[in-house]
């Protein structure tokens, strides 16, 4: 092996397989980006505008925006912390809206209006739904240790 070629696997050996930003992760990033903004603004608004009308539900969607945001910033950092911790976010979210959705149906009274995770996102398309098992899929395949089925996947 020549000496370059030895500095080459070195440097690939140093560098993640899978960035979790890239590729899919990319078009992940972005998706959490718009929802972290759209949750936030709207339970803002909600809480802001009308505090007594359900701030259970308001609230809710407020934490909702806080796990998009951690989850958006952690699947950006990467590395095994970030992937850690955006695990963590994305598996609380699908708890989140699979609780909430059902909630949302049994409890009527508590959830007035739409918010990020009632009725499992409907008022996103359903999109709160679908989200969390993307990020699951992407940080399963992106995990750390993975052995890529492909050379260069």
């Amino acid at each position: 092996m020549s000496e370059q070629d030895a500095r080459a696997t070195e440097t690939n050996a140093a560098r993640p397989r899978h960035e979790l930003s890239s590729g899919w992760g990319r078009a992940l990033v972005f998706t959490y980006g718009v929802f972290a903004v759209a949750a936030t603004g709207r339970s803002a608004v909600q809480l802001g505008m009308y505090p007594d009308r359900a701030p259970l539900a308001y609230s809710l969607s407020l934490l909702a925006a806080v796990i998009y945001l951690v989850a958006t910033t952690c699947l950006l950092l990467g590395g095994r912390w970030g992937w850690r911790i955006a695990t963590g976010a994305v598996v609380v979210e699908l708890v989140g809206v699979l609780s909430v959705g059902t909630l949302s149906y049994l409890a009527t009274d508590l959830f007035p209006d739409k918010t990020v995770w009632s009725h499992f996102g409907q008022g996103y398309g359903f999109l709160p739904l679908l989200l969390p098992v993307a990020g699951l899929a992407w940080l399963w395949h992106t995990r750390p240790g993975r052995v890529p089925e492909h050379p260069g996947t």
